[in-house]
């Protein structure tokens, strides 16, 4: 079976994250998101991948290469101008024969068995399906609601909770026959979620729900995406974290932890990093590569990216730090998502 993973977004809610990294970079846990979706991918057995890009599609095109460093074959394709999801899945339509084949948003972090959802399709014969997770806030996602056979019989988009017929959301996972195509327009803007699934289900055709049952997010903004980190260092998503376990947390290669840094909660330190003396870390702290946080500094609940410096007694708390950052001598910042420092950007 093929894949797709669709990866042309700007990712402007991530802002400004994104103002120099697409989005399926964004490290989660040290790892591109994407790349989390391609192992995730190649452990269900699915090592063929193609992905439509627009927004800085050499970085992407770069980092991937055509996939052999993980085992698989990847192939992308540029969009001059972005024409939906469905409409970036069209442009690829010859890619996947006349074969069945899944899509995955490339904002999105699950463990689920993509296999079982595979299974289900074909089982019950449907002309798509759609991975779906029951969520405690409906009025943040698209709602599906289903027979007692789990055929969608409908879709609510962001219903208040006391409208709400399901508490089941779309995780942007989908199972699809080849056949969808042909109740696409050939060209022009096309999307999954209004125009697609609301067509299958006017025709009276298959479209079936199948519940993940494990677990999902996705880093469409700040909070998610913060979130989402910590939930993998927490072990909330099952995910191979980079580094040695240690006593003290995770430390990758060629990283170096001085004798006197307090760690009160959970640590990730990416390779070629250095953390001195008198440094607190509290709560849920991810440091990326070639970072150098200075004698006497604390982080609480932060996220800093790779090549960064967090200078002598510096304080950062529920921060993230983007790429190439100096987070100077004594200042100290709360709830602040900058690539540049000093800090002016505050989410």
């Amino acid at each position: 079976m093929k894949a797709m993973v669709l990866a042309a977004g700007v990712g402007s809610r991530l802002d400004p994250l994104t103002s120099q990294l697409p989005k399926p970079l964004v490290p989660v846990a040290n790892q591109p998101v994407m790349e989390h979706i391609l192992k995730l991918l190649k452990s269900n057995g699915i090592e063929d991948v193609v992905s439509n890009l627009h927004y800085l599609p050499d970085k992407i095109r770069n980092h991937f290469g055509d996939g052999s460093k993980l085992g698989m074959n990847l192939d992308f394709r540029f969009e001059p101008e972005l024409s939906g999801d469905a409409g970036g899945v069209r442009a690829c339509r010859e890619y996947f024969g006349n074969e069945t084949f899944i899509v995955l948003m490339g904002d999105l972090l699950t463990d689920a068995d993509l296999s079982r959802v595979i299974a289900e399709h074909k089982r019950k014969k449907a002309i798509a399906t759609i991975g779906i997770k029951q969520v405690e806030d409906v009025s943040q996602f698209g709602v599906i609601v289903t027979d007692d056979n789990g055929f969608i019989t409908g879709f609510q988009e962001k219903p208040a909770v006391e409208e709400a017929l399901s508490n089941f959301a779309s995780t942007g996972i989908y199972v699809l026959e080849p056949e969808v195509f042909d109740l696409m327009p050939k060209d022009g803007s096309y999307g999954f979620g209004r125009q697609l699934f609301p067509k299958l289900l006017e025709e009276k055709l298959p479209l079936l729900a199948v519940d993940l049952a494990t677990y999902w997010s996705d880093v469409g903004t700040i909070h998610q995406y913060r979130m989402s980190n910590f939930h993998a260092l927490d072990g909330e998503l099952s995910v191979e974290l980079p580094g040695e376990k240690t006593n003290i947390g995770y430390i990758a290669e060629s990283s170096k932890v001085d004798s006197g840094v307090q760690v009160e909660g959970k640590l990730l330190l990416g390779k070629r990093s250095h953390i001195a003396s008198g440094v607190k870390i509290k709560g849920r702290v991810i440091i990326g590569d070639n970072c150098r946080v200075e004698r006497n500094a604390v982080l609480e609940d932060t996220i800093v990216w790779s090549n960064s410096v967090v200078e002598e007694n510096a304080s950062l708390k529920d921060c993230i730090v983007g790429s190439g950052c100096v987070v100077q001598n004594g200042t100290s910042h709360t709830q602040v998502t900058a690539v540049k420092w000093p800090a002016t950007a505050s989410r």
